[in-house]
C-alpha cells in the first residue's frame, strides 16, 4: 500500500446545500489527512483547465455552467490507497447509481427533464474525485501549488506508517 493523495471539489450544489461539514467529516472519520483547501469560485478559465478532455464535448457547457455557477471547496487529501478509497466513500457518478452510505448516494439529488423538456441538465453530483493517482497528481498541479500542500505528522500517523 501506498501514500497517495487525491483531489476533492465540493461543487455549488454541496455548497448552497449545506453539507460541507458532514462531507468533510467522512474524509477525516476514514483516516484521511488534509494537506490543503481552498473556498472559492471556479473561474470559466479553471473550469476549462480542470475538466480540459472534456471541453470539445457537446455536454461540456452544462458542466461548466454548473461548476461556475457558485463557489466550492476545493481541498487536498492523503492517506494509504487514498484515491481508491475516496472513490468508495464517494460513491458512483450517477447520483441514482450511487449506494446508500456514500456521499452521493446519501446527498446528491439529480435534476431531471420534465415531460417535453430536453435533458440536457449537469449531473448535480455534489463532489469531485480525482479517478486515478495520475489523475490526482494533475489536477492537485492546477488548482495548488506545491507550497499550498502542507506536510504534517497528525496523531496516530504512526499506526499508518505515514
Amino acid at each position: 500500500m501506498a501514500y497517495e493523495k487525491s483531489l476533492i471539489i465540493i461543487k455549488p450544489d454541496g455548497i448552497q446545500r449545506s453539507v460541507t461539514g458532514e462531507i468533510l467529516t467522512r474524509f477525516e472519520r476514514a483516516g484521511l489527512k488534509i494537506h490543503a483547501m481552498r473556498f472559492q469560485k471556479v473561474s470559466v478559465e479553471m473550469a476549462r483547465k480542470h475538466y480540459s478532455d472534456h471541453v470539445n464535448k457537446s455536454f461540456f457547457p452544462t458542466v461548466e455552467k454548473y461548476i461556475t455557477s457558485g463557489p466550492v471547496i476545493v481541498f487536498v487529501v492523503g492517506g494509504l490507497n487514498c484515491v481508491k478509497k475516496v472513490r468508495t466513500l464517494v460513491g458512483a457518478t450517477e447520483p441514482c447509481s450511487a449506494l446508500p452510505g456514500t456521499i452521493r448516494g446519501d446527498y446528491a439529488h439529480q435534476p431531471y427533464a420534465a415531460p417535453g423538456e430536453p435533458d440536457d441538465k449537469p449531473i448535480r453530483n455534489l463532489i469531485h474525485a480525482s479517478g486515478t493517482v495520475g489523475e490526482a497528481e494533475q489536477e492537485i498541479a492546477i488548482w495548488f501549488r506545491p507550497d499550498e500542500v502542507v506536510e504534517y505528522s497528525r496523531l496516530g500517523d504512526e499506526i499508518f506508517a505515514f
